[in-house]
């Protein structure tokens, strides 16, 4: 399963309505943070795990609480909400402030609501991690960069090669965003995955803030 599908499939479907039903917010605007948020987190740990010891920590800790089983029962993430904002500090660090700024901003969440948002969201993106490193067979934290590397670049390369009904939810959820550059997803997810700043300076919208702040 690709990362697109998590998002466009049943986990990803189950997730954002129950979250609206939660926090009142359209499940359009949760499935469009759900669609840059996944990799931006994978982005992170991606660059966390070329340290060794916290490649060893990280997976440690999918081995621990992340198996892929939260993805079968969606509604556990939102009895998981303090988890995952726990794991959400880990991973930005001092920049968790920065990324909320962003996202509410550009998906029109409002910040009281986007970090509870986000840490519902944070369980099911670690759960995906967990079960992918379960299905290519990932038992030290070694291999954990190459794995969320393929899960970047994969994802990318899907959402450059196909008209998926997620950029019609994005451009109405965040305007601009998917239409400077016109390549809609796919260049969301290639700047947010650092594609570099020529392609940054190009495009607006959530894609270039998010690329910039990766893209450092």
């Amino acid at each position: 399963m690709s990362l697109l599908d998590l998002i466009t499939g049943s986990a990803g479907n189950q997730v954002a309505e129950q979250a609206e039903n939660k926090f009142g917010i359209s499940k359009n605007q949760i499935i469009a943070l759900l669609v840059v948020a996944a990799p931006l987190v994978i982005s992170y740990l991606k660059k966390k795990s070329e340290n060794p010891e916290e490649a060893d920590k990280l997976n440690a800790a999918l081995d621990r609480d992340h198996d892929g089983s939260i993805l079968n029962n969606p509604s556990q993430a939102l009895d998981r909400e303090q988890e995952g904002d726990s794991i959400l500090s880990h991973i930005f660090g001092g920049e968790k402030a920065n990324v909320e700024n962003q996202l509410s901003a550009n998906t029109g969440i409002s910040m009281d609501k986007i970090g509870p948002v986000l840490a519902t969201l944070a369980p099911v993106i670690m759960g995906y991690i967990g079960q992918q490193k379960q299905a290519n067979n990932v038992n030290s934290g070694g291999g954990l960069g190459d794995l969320l590397g393929g899960i970047l670049g994969s994802s990318s390369q899907q959402a450059q090669a196909s008209n998926d009904p997620l950029n019609n939810i994005l451009g109405s959820v965040l305007g601009g965003a998917t239409q400077s550059s016109g390549g809609g997803l796919g260049d969301i997810l290639g700047s947010v995955l650092g594609g570099g700043n020529q392609q940054q300076s190009q495009q607006g919208g959530l894609g270039g803030l998010l690329g910039s702040i990766f893209g450092k």
